[in-house]
């Protein structure tokens, strides 16, 4: 790499820097940490939430598949956009309602009870660690492409500076580098698209020389492995803790609504860029490794002195979403575990410090999974598979119906994580026997077990406690 491209992402890295060191003078609260105060109007909800989804599953993770099959990963991808969408417009706004709340858990208790704010800590906690520890694997796949170095040592760096601004700024550091991150993103990834056709001769050429099967919808995928995609993508990461902490970062239901909206509708078009990338990468390099698609185009395509700032600007996807799950890990942790469980009596100082205590060890441990993690998008669906089939039906329900019976949520979470881990770790294949994955049959476990009990008691429903404000 060319010393003025070192230079470019050097300044990336201290720009990062600043803003945490900046953004810790406004840290005075947890309520700072956890939602930024919830004064982050739609403009800059719908930059960090864009940033915080289009990771590395969606910029190198998209690629990579598209380079592998075509758009028709791009198509079953896209159920995450149109979930977001719907969320945006039925959801978010209702968020708003729980006044104080900072974490799903929060407004689980407030549905379903005290409990069920615990099951959701853990399984919410455990899911954020996977995501993160996806990031960090791209983070150093990024590293290891461009400049050379080993993955580890990559995932290290990359990681270690996540884990300093976030740490010290929290949520307002995390906000604010992801709005730089999604204009680093919105300005250098279509760049990298155009540069690349232009490589390639002009869109013609990538046309003509690319298999019919990668335009078709469904590529080389049968029925079910592409319906069980869609369905993955649309249920595995909605209202995650990261997204649903950013609409309860929002002043009212009107900006949650608005941000939440407009940053599924912009995913569509960013799928579009990445998975382009990768079929560009496909024609120019049709030996590297999938996951290097994208980077592998940035470091052989792009002019001198643009591929560092193009470089900065894919660890930007990256990090943006590794700072967003790494934030809430630490929040959820400290309100849904810590506080109501082990120390109840915790004053809003030592609260403060425990969440960046724990937010600088959850980085640790998301490094140590990124090691072990075979590629970005397996990582992806296995940490989906935690989240879909447990907290998601029960949280929606609550939400939208405010349906109120502990007994049915609890269930129904222990139910869809039993099933879950039977269809993907058990002794049989379920899989083959049945055609479904193991998020769906989870999913399905979660909503039928959920459904019976709620009619069996849903005369005996826990009382609705006000959400604290804390």
């Amino acid at each position: 790499m060319h010393h003025l491209d070192v230079m470019g992402l050097l300044a990336y890295f201290i720009l990062l820097g600043y803003i945490g060191f900046r953004s810790a003078k406004k840290v005075n609260s947890s309520a700072d940490f956890a939602v930024a105060g919830n004064r982050i109007t739609w403009p800059i909800l719908f930059a960090t939430l864009a940033a915080s989804f289009l990771g590395g599953g969606a910029s190198m993770g998209r690629a990579g598949q598209a380079f592998d099959h075509g758009y028709a990963f791009m198509f079953a991808a896209s159920a995450f956009p149109i979930a977001t969408v719907l969320t945006g417009i039925f959801i978010a706004p209702k968020l708003k309602r729980y006044i104080g709340a900072h974490t799903v858990g929060d407004i689980m208790e407030q549905q379903f009870g005290r409990y069920a704010r615990l099951i959701t800590g853990i399984f919410s906690l455990i899911f954020c660690i996977g995501i993160l520890g996806a990031q960090a694997l791209a983070v150093g796949t990024v590293f290891n492409a461009i400049i050379g170095i080993n993955i580890t040592t990559g995932i290290l760096i990359g990681m270690g500076v996540v884990v300093l601004y976030s740490t010290v700024g929290g949520m307002w550091a995390v906000i604010q580098t992801d709005v730089v991150q999604f204009l680093m993103l919105a300005i250098f990834m279509p760049i990298t698209l155009l540069i690349g056709i232009n490589e390639m001769g002009g869109a013609e050429q990538l046309i003509a020389q690319l298999p019919d099967s990668h335009f078709s919808i469904m590529g080389d995928y049968g029925p079910g492995m592409f319906i069980s995609l869609f369905i993955a993508f649309l249920l595995g990461e909605t209202l995650v803790p990261p997204y649903t902490q950013r609409a309860l970062a929002a002043p009212d239901a009107r900006n949650a609504k608005i941000g939440y909206t407009i940053s599924g509708l912009f995913g569509f078009l960013f799928y579009f860029v990445s998975s382009t990338i990768g079929l560009i990468a496909l024609i120019l390099y049709p030996d590297i490794s999938p996951d290097l698609a994208m980077p592998e185009l940035i470091k052989t395509a792009l002019p001198l002195g643009i591929t560092g700032l193009v470089l900065a600007s894919l660890l930007a996807v990256v990090m943006s979403t590794a700072d967003s799950y790494l934030n809430s890990a630490s929040v959820i942790f400290v309100k849904d575990i810590y506080q109501p469980f082990i120390n109840p009596d915790i004053s809003e100082k030592q609260k403060l410090w425990m969440e960046r205590l724990v937010n600088l060890l959850i980085g640790c441990g998301a490094v140590i999974f990124a090691l072990y993690a075979t590629s970005i998008i397996d990582a992806l669906l296995i940490s989906y598979s935690l989240w879909a089939p447990t907290i998601l039906i029960p949280f929606i329900l609550g939400v939208l119906f405010d349906l109120k019976c502990s007994k049915s949520a609890i269930s129904a979470i222990i139910a869809g994580a039993l099933i879950t881990i039977l269809w993907k770790w058990g002794p049989w294949d379920l899989i083959g026997l049945t055609g479904l994955s193991a998020l769906v049959a989870g999913v399905l476990a979660n909503l039928t077990v959920f459904t019976i009990i709620y009619q069996a008691f849903k005369d005996n429903r826990v009382s609705s406690p006000a959400v604290r404000n804390n």
